[in-house]
């Protein structure tokens, strides 16, 4: 169970990591920075296992690789939101960080208490006693995620072969 981080429509990756950042390599440097002009306090706040909740769009912008790996570095569970920019989406993955399609974020507040059932899911909202689904993942992107993102995963089909 984690808090939930309520954001807007949007979000680039711009917003996630500034660009100044960029000469940054080191995941948990990074983590320092996020939201730094949105939401000062997330990076000295946010809590292994808390979520990013967000509307349309989350991780527009720059298709860097930064805006993911800083989320990830945070300790999130996951993000949640009602869509993703593709590539955001996808970079996302590969880094084996959550991404959770919802279409009913906006029931979710700043603070709002969540838990997610992978198996079921479900988000639940642990604050209001509700319930929201989840758009089910592929079970290719499952089995990225479930292996700790793209690198991890290509080891293990090769330790398969």
């Amino acid at each position: 169970m984690g808090r939930a981080w309520k954001f807007g429509d949007d979000i680039d990756t711009d917003v996630i990591i500034q660009g100044k950042y960029l000469v940054i390599n080191e995941p948990e440097e990074l983590a320092k920075h996020v939201f730094e002009n949105l939401r000062p306090e997330f990076a000295k706040e946010v809590k292994k296992g808390d979520f990013v909740v967000a509307g349309e769009n989350f991780g527009c912008g720059s298709s860097r690789e930064h805006a993911p790996l800083a989320l990830k570095a945070t300790g999130i569970e996951a993000v949640i939101a009602k869509s993703y920019a593709r590539i955001f989406f996808r970079n996302a993955i590969n880094i084996g960080l959550r991404v959770l399609e919802c279409k009913e974020t906006d029931k979710i507040e700043d603070g709002d208490e969540l838990e997610v059932d992978y198996e079921k899911g479900v988000i639940y909202n642990k604050t209001k006693g509700e319930e929201y689904p989840i758009n089910p993942l592929p079970d290719f992107l499952k089995e990225i995620l479930e292996k700790g993102g793209l690198v991890e995963f290509a080891k293990s089909l090769r330790e398969r072969a």
